[in-house]
């Protein structure tokens, strides 16, 4: 029997949404279902949110409202999604790659420092499995030199540091329901802006470069073309899905944390072991349990595992190819300094099976596992 290591919960009002929503006959953008959601999420974020087809497209409208251009520097972690690098790429900026905590994996903010040039346009923070980045320190730099910081929370959807929402800290963040998140929507994003200065010109990008939300809120007679944009909006039958899940939000990445701490207790004697690392979770931060990773010595170990896992049935997969070190990475992007921590931790991460609908039984089947492997392969060792 295979062990999934990942798939999307449904909490049993998709189907009625949808069903709501074709009745509607608004199945375009911002329909009656892309406003409840709006609500909801303004609701939990207290600022305005727009939704949008993909965290992608949000990134990408961050740096439109950022205005960001050919020439400018974006300082960014590169064991990051591409996404996080192509939005800015798109405008014609250069990612500047900055190695990651060996702790936390995310951007190192104690090399902003030497990252930095005249060029320098904005930091993007990325808060990898819903552990927030170090966001005083990023925040206070970035006062001091006067950047952008955009937030790809992509994995962060209700997560916190210092009992502040991640999303909400830079001048934007950017959240994502892809199917592979814990609250889905297909796929799916959002646009938090948190300086009330950007608010119209976001909704004129996301509607193609036009004033089509002032025109449907009545305030002028007709919309026209007013700057650059393009159609950043998501169906409402997506927006649809997404109500469904968002109602739940809580239940869901409260599934998600048991899963994660059931794994996290039993893979403790490992650690102990040296055999292998665990997550850190700083005690200021609150994070989703949207990954479990462990981290292996090397990567033969790392690979072996790996082998051994998916031989079981057993879904257990990598992440990130670094960026700095990708073909598009290297032709559009610069690095600063020594990148072998997140080499190191590209190299001998596992990620393990989690989802709100895993069972005890299937993480104890995985933890079996790894125990048996890690334990075999030590005492070969020896």
């Amino acid at each position: 029997m295979a062990v999934s290591f990942r798939k999307p919960f449904l909490v049993g009002k998709e189907l009625e949404n949808l069903r709501l929503s074709l009745e509607s006959l608004h199945l375009s953008g911002d329909g009656p279902f892309t406003k409840r959601c709006h609500d909801w999420l303004q609701a939990h974020y207290n600022c305005t949110v727009l939704l949008t087809h993909s965290c992608t497209a949000a990134l990408e409208m961050a740096a439109i409202l950022a205005d960001i251009g050919p020439g400018d520097e974006v300082i960014m972690p590169s064991y990051t999604f591409v996404s996080t690098a192509n939005a800015f790429v798109l405008r014609g900026a250069v990612p500047v790659f900055v190695d990651i905590r060996p702790d936390t994996l995310n951007l190192d903010e104690r090399l902003l420092e030497q990252a930095l040039s005249p060029r320098t346009k904005a930091i993007v923070p990325v808060h990898y499995a819903g552990v927030s980045c170090e966001m005083d320190t990023i925040l206070d730099f970035a006062r001091q030199h006067s950047l952008f910081v955009i937030e790809d929370a992509a994995q962060a959807h209700l997560c916190t540091y210092n009992g502040q929402a991640l999303g909400r800290l830079g001048t934007f963040g950017t959240l994502s329901f892809h199917e592979t998140k814990n609250v889905v929507a297909g796929e799916g994003g959002a646009l938090l802006v948190n300086d009330p200065a950007f608010v119209e010109r976001a909704h004129i990008i996301r509607e193609k470069g036009t004033n089509r939300t002032q025109f449907l809120r009545r305030d002028v007679m007709k919309y026209e073309w007013l700057d650059i944009g393009s159609s950043y909006l998501p169906s409402d039958l997506i927006a649809a899905v997404l109500f469904a899940q968002l109602e739940e939000a809580e239940k869901i990445n409260a599934m998600h944390r048991a899963a994660w701490a059931r794994y996290h207790e039993a893979l403790a004697p490992l650690e102990a072991r040296g055999l292998l690392r665990r997550p850190t979770i700083p005690v200021h931060t609150q994070h989703n349990g949207h990954i479990y990773y462990v981290i292996l010595p090397d990567a033969p170990t790392a690979e072996g595992l790996f082998h051994v896992l998916r031989k079981q049935g057993i879904g257990a997969t990598t992440h990130y190819v670094p960026l700095h070190s990708a073909p598009a990475g290297r032709r559009f992007g610069r690095t600063i300094g020594s990148m072998a921590i997140t080499d190191h931790v590209a190299s001998c991460l596992v990620r393990l099976p989690l989802h709100a609908a895993i069972s005890e039984a299937e993480i104890d089947r995985v933890v079996t596992a790894v125990d048996a492997t890690l334990m075999n392969a030590s005492a070969v060792s020896l």
